[in-house]
Parts: C-alpha cells; sequence; structure tokens
C-alpha cells in the first residue's frame, strides 16, 4: 500500500488550521507522506462523492459537510477528528433590512452549494428558492445581495462574521435554531472522511495524525493564528481569526464528543423524514488508538 495519504479540504481558516502541524512537519506521520490541496465546502463534496460512486483515483481524506455523508456512507468512514460544530451557533441567513423570518417565504436566497449542510438544515426552517453562489471568491454572496440577484443570503464560515460590517441584519442563526429544536444539540457542519477501503490500521494511524495536528494548534495557537495571517483572507486581524478558531476549531474538533454524535444522528433523522437526504442507517465513526 502506498505511503502517500492525499487530503482535499477547505481554504478556511479551520481546516488549515487543523492540518498546518501536518503540512509544516511539525508532527510524526507514522510514515505517511500527506499532501494537501484545497478546494470550497461544496466542490469537496463532489469529490468524494466521486471517488465514492465511480472507484476513480481521488483522496484517501476529505473533508465534507456532515449532510452529504448518507450519500458516502458505502464507501466512507467518518473521522471522530476535525469536526466543525456550532454550539448555539452556525451560518447565518442575513438581509439588508431587517425583518421577521416568515417574510423570507418564497425568497430567492444565496446559498454556499445545495450539498452543504447550511443549505439542507434551512430547508428545515423555511421554504425557498436556492440560488447556489460559489464561497469563493468570498466577495460573490455580498455582490449578488447587493445588485439585487438575491433576496438573502446564507453565510458560512468567515462570512459570519463580517456581515454585520457591512450594514447587514441576520434573520435566522442557524445553530440557535437547530439548538432549539434538539434540545441543545450543536449543529454538525464539516467533517473529515476516509477510505473504507484503507483498512482498519491505516485509517486508525491517519486519524491519530489529523488528531495531533489539531492538538498541536491548539497548543501553538499564537503560532498557528499569525500563520493564518500571512497566508491572507477575509478575516485580518489576530482577533477575527481567533475568535473564528474559538467556534470551529477547538475541543470539538480534538475529539467530537458524545452530543456532537448524537446531534449527527438527528441531522440525519430530521433531513431524512422530511425528505430532502437519504437514510443513512447506523452513523460508522473510524476508530483508532492512541500511542502510549
Amino acid at each position: 500500500m502506498s505511503d502517500l495519504v492525499r487530503c482535499r479540504i477547505s481554504p478556511d481558516a479551520d481546516d488549515l488550521f487543523m492540518f498546518r502541524a501536518i503540512a509544516l512537519g511539525l508532527v510524526d506521520t507514522e510514515g505517511m507522506r500527506f499532501e494537501l490541496d484545497t478546494a470550497d465546502t461544496h466542490s469537496l463534496n463532489g469529490i468524494a462523492d466521486g471517488t465514492a460512486s465511480s472507484g476513480s483515483d481521488g483522496p484517501e481524506l476529505c473533508a465534507i459537510s456532515f449532510a452529504w455523508y448518507p450519500h458516502l456512507r458505502d464507501h466512507w468512514q467518518l473521522l471522530p477528528n476535525g469536526a466543525s460544530v456550532g454550539r448555539g451557533y452556525g451560518p447565518v441567513l442575513v438581509t439588508p433590512e431587517p425583518g421577521s423570518l416568515d417574510a423570507l417565504t418564497g425568497a430567492r436566497i444565496g446559498v454556499p452549494g445545495t450539498t452543504t449542510t447550511a443549505y439542507n438544515v434551512l430547508r428545515l426552517a423555511l421554504d425557498f428558492e436556492a440560488v447556489v453562489i460559489p464561497i469563493t471568491p468570498p466577495e460573490a454572496i455580498f455582490e449578488a445581495l447587493e445588485d439585487g440577484r438575491i433576496d438573502a443570503a446564507l453565510l458560512i464560515h468567515e462570512g459570519r462574521l463580517t456581515y454585520a460590517d457591512r450594514g447587514l441584519h441576520a434573520r435566522l442563526e442557524l445553530g440557535e435554531w437547530w439548538a432549539a429544536q434538539t434540545e441543545g444539540l450543536p449543529l454538525p457542519l464539516g467533517a473529515n472522511v476516509v477510505r473504507r477501503s484503507l483498512g482498519p490500521s491505516r485509517v486508525s494511524a491517519i486519524n491519530r495524525v489529523v488528531r495531533a495536528s489539531i492538538a498541536h494548534g491548539l497548543t501553538h495557537r499564537e503560532e498557528a493564528i499569525a500563520w493564518l495571517l500571512d497566508r491572507g483572507g477575509m478575516l485580518q486581524t489576530a482577533a477575527e481569526v481567533d475568535a473564528y478558531l474559538g467556534l470551529y476549531a477547538n475541543a470539538d474538533t480534538l475529539e467530537l464528543g458524545a452530543d456532537g454524535r448524537r446531534a449527527a444522528e438527528a441531522l440525519y433523522a430530521r433531513t431524512h423524514a422530511a425528505g430532502l437526504l437519504p437514510a443513512c442507517g447506523d452513523v460508522d465513526w473510524a476508530s483508532y488508538e492512541l500511542h502510549t
């Protein structure tokens, strides 16, 4: 078996934070060579889906939207490390003017892709017309809102921290809505999956390395923030990056706990019951053992 592990992740600050120590050679990779490449969230879901359906020579590890996992389950396992969840927060639905959520029924809403968790959870909350606006470049969805192509924008990733600076108003905080619907469960947003065909031993090793990279970032947070700022992006200050990482690269990312796993099960049950996604069955989490 090749020692190459091809990873496809998003270019967002939380994913880069998770894999920084791997990219810079700061953790033991257990003899494996990790190759990193980036794509937007919707494209990553398609990469994982295409690899699964065609058996093509795709990545061994791929970042995905939690909501898309039912389409991938037969060929991929979920990692318990590297997840992004929202505890009372998450994607935000914004408009140029304040108002009620009900007033947006039937509205044209810009979404980052129809495979994303944000899109599918919003469909549970509201009946609307989706207009796909790719997340990159990040200005695209704001421009679509300004020129009237869409009535509202569903913001994920860094955009949820910057919309108020543009004079926009939140109509719905999806994480709050989800928590109210599920007796306080976090909203599962992003996850990493690994190919089943790698076998338990290789999957366990990949799991350990990813976990070690996340742990390194959490321990060397200031260094990681400086590295992210040097790369550029929507977030321009250390305080902004720190706030974003506090949301999506934290203890839940290092190890998704019991309530996070229950939240994933709730997501799959509710979206399937609403006819939005196929049945997932039992959620299959990869297992690993830490070296002592």
